[in-house]
């Protein structure tokens, strides 16, 4: 949402990095503000996001929205709480009564037409007892107990520089729904594209492309051994998103 954001955390970033070796220069706040307003190079960027100094990527935020997830991805992103906020729609006091739309998953997208069709009567039956229950005068928030996981939904994200690469590090990895990688493949995407440097595949990727799986006994055993940017995963996991062309229902 703040697009504007990634490249003051680039300003930030910098201006962080150098301000821990330039203390004894700085003497008042205009010399702090001619070193924080001090221009850079793109290389002077690429060397300090490399350092083992995750802190001097914690000065800004990057607010994301992400519209049309299911409340199924609400449910595993928010379990990120360091250095992230989160805001969503409410089922406390939005009425979808009539207005649910639901997320299809991957596999299920392409699978058979009977899968399809008996996931979307499985969906809109769960709705159905929603608004039958909102007739009974039961309240919003007691009737959204009925509504299933699909239910698409928005969400706000917010984070620093650092907690976005640790989070999509996480869950773009292979042992995650696959809307889960989707939708954070996409958020991967389109912060890359705003800045290659500070989300660069070699800083931002899963764990097993840019070093080693940390999972252990529960790896997917299915490793990303190339240094991979975020559409070239999407393509080479999800290539019914391209074929397909888009579509309302699809996991993104």
């Amino acid at each position: 949402m703040n697009a504007g954001a990634v490249s003051e955390a680039e300003k930030h970033t910098v201006f962080a990095a150098r301000l821990t070796q330039r203390g004894h220069e700085i003497h008042s706040m205009d010399d702090l503000l001619m070193l924080y307003e001090k221009a850079y190079t793109e290389n002077t960027l690429e060397r300090i996001v490399t350092l083992p100094h995750p802190t001097v990527q914690k000065f800004a935020v990057i607010t994301v929205a992400v519209v049309g997830a299911s409340r199924r991805f609400l449910s595993q992103i928010t379990r990120h709480q360091n250095e992230v906020k989160f805001m969503s729609a409410s089922l406390q006091y939005s009425n979808y009564d009539g207005n649910a739309e639901f997320v299809v998953p991957y596999e299920i997208l392409t699978a058979s037409q009977d899968v399809q069709e008996m996931y979307m009567k499985s969906c809109q039956s769960d709705m159905d007892c929603y608004s039958k229950l909102l007739e009974k005068e039961i309240d919003n928030d007691a009737a959204g107990y009925a509504a299933p996981q699909s239910l698409r939904n928005i969400l706000i994200i917010s984070a620093t520089p650092y907690q976005w690469k640790h989070m999509i590090g996480q869950r773009v990895c292979r042992r995650n729904t696959a809307e889960t990688r989707i939708v954070m493949l996409k958020i991967w995407q389109e912060l890359y594209e705003l800045s290659p440097i500070l989300f660069t595949p070699e800083q931002t990727g899963p764990f097993c492309q840019r070093d080693y799986c940390k999972e252990g006994k529960m790896s997917c055993e299915k490793p990303i051994y190339k240094l991979l940017t975020p559409s070239h995963i999407l393509r080479l996991d999800y290539p019914v998103l391209f074929t397909e062309g888009d579509n309302e229902n699809k996991a993104d």
